[in-house]
């Protein structure tokens, strides 16, 4: 299949672009930045263009790219109403560009698979979350919501559409768990808050695999929920990693100091409890590749 992927120079795309050309894919790349192969093809979502031309003819479309939700250092970038409205309007704006050309091509593709995030359902506690589930009413499942909707085009057009709601992403080389990991190494890390809080966690080669899977399945279609069927709490997550690394894992970082450095990003992310099943990647036959924590973990590091 050819298949174009916007945002394949990050830390999801390198590894899905990996995956699909083991699978004897060919992949073409939609940048941002000035194009220097063939492979590429530039394109400005803030300025609404993007050589529509270039995109006739592929059989898929994966589109990954947004503004960062964490910046390099999230102790002096915080949420503020500027770095807000970059994450709001980076997924609206490219989305909608990218579906309204799709939605307009004479050969257009199969599917469009349009990230989303877990950030969707909102902090809910203990109860499970499918993707029937409702919205959250905060401000990342309000960029999830538009985010979505911004597919709407290419969904009238015909196109297949799906949106993986993506978990915490572990990789050693990006994301929450390669930021954590000098700390926990000194025997330094401990539960955030009082732990209760639902990480829903997926290795970044199941997220891969989850996204070749959609394209290649037409019966996936709409909302994925992308995280292991086993997802745990916070305090869990944190034994497990402790034990996996051999370090002692008793300095908790209280809520309230979460908040004085972090800022709005500690509620949104650390202490915000999401317990999602993947019910739809299920139910097409999709087999994790890490469901449990400690082979994950084993095998990451």
């Amino acid at each position: 299949m050819k298949i174009l992927v916007s945002g394949a120079g990050g830390l999801v795309g390198t590894e899905l672009t990996r995956e699909l050309k083991a699978a004897g894919h060919s992949i073409t790349a939609l940048s941002t930045s000035q194009p220097s192969s063939p492979e590429t093809i530039r394109w400005d979502p803030t300025r609404g263009q993007v050589d529509a031309s270039r995109l006739e003819g592929f059989d898929a479309v994966v589109h990954l790219a947004g503004e960062s939700i964490v910046g390099s250092n999230p102790v002096t970038e915080r949420w503020t109403e500027a770095k807000k409205a970059k994450i709001m309007n980076s997924r609206r704006d490219g989305t909608t560009l990218l579906a309204n050309t799709l939605a307009g091509l004479s050969d257009k593709p199969e599917v469009l698979v349009s990230a989303s995030a877990v950030g969707y359902y909102g902090s809910r506690g203990n109860e499970l979350l499918t993707e029937e589930s409702a919205p959250g009413d905060d401000f990342l499942a309000g960029v999830c919501r538009v985010w979505e909707l911004s597919a709407d085009a290419a969904r009238n057009a015909g196109i297949r559409v799906v949106h993986p709601r993506i978990g915490i992403v572990l990789s050693k080389n990006g994301g929450a768990l390669a930021s954590t990991l000098p700390i926990f190494k000194l025997g330094l890390g401990g539960k955030v808050g009082d732990g209760k809080q639902f990480w829903s966690w997926v290795a970044l080669t199941d997220l891969a695999g989850s996204i070749h899977h959609a394209i290649e399945n037409d019966s996936v279609e709409g909302p994925v929920n992308i995280g292991s069927p086993n997802p745990m709490t916070n305090a869990e997550y944190t034994e497990v990693l402790g034990d996996v690394l051999g370090r002692p894992t008793l300095l908790p970082l209280p809520a309230p100091v979460a908040r004085v450095v972090l800022g709005e990003v500690a509620d949104a992310l650390l202490l915000s409890s999401a317990r999602m099943q993947p019910r739809a990647l299920e139910n097409t036959g999709y087999t994790f590749r890490h469901p449990e924590l400690r082979g994950a973990l084993r095998s990451i590091l």
